[in-house]
């Protein structure tokens, strides 16, 4: 758990006075949704096919369409 912020969303600027964007400005991790690191390997995931796809090898035609989906 964090400290709460007291005042509404700010989207990265700092309010004076709120205990959790001084823990912030400290230096303090941000929190992130547990989706996040899901997502990221994901789409590192689906980089690392199209890098290693060869289209002689799958017989792909004149246009590659292999991760249009």
């Amino acid at each position: 758990m964090t400290t709460p912020h007291n005042h509404p969303a700010n989207f990265g600027r700092h309010v004076e006075g709120c205990a959790r964007c001084a823990e912030l400005k400290a230096g303090a991790a941000p929190v992130q949704a547990p989706w996040f690191k899901r997502a990221k390997a994901d789409t590192a995931a689906r980089l690392a096919a199209i890098r290693a796809h060869d289209c002689r090898a799958s017989g792909c035609g004149p246009v590659c369409t292999a991760f249009e989906w």
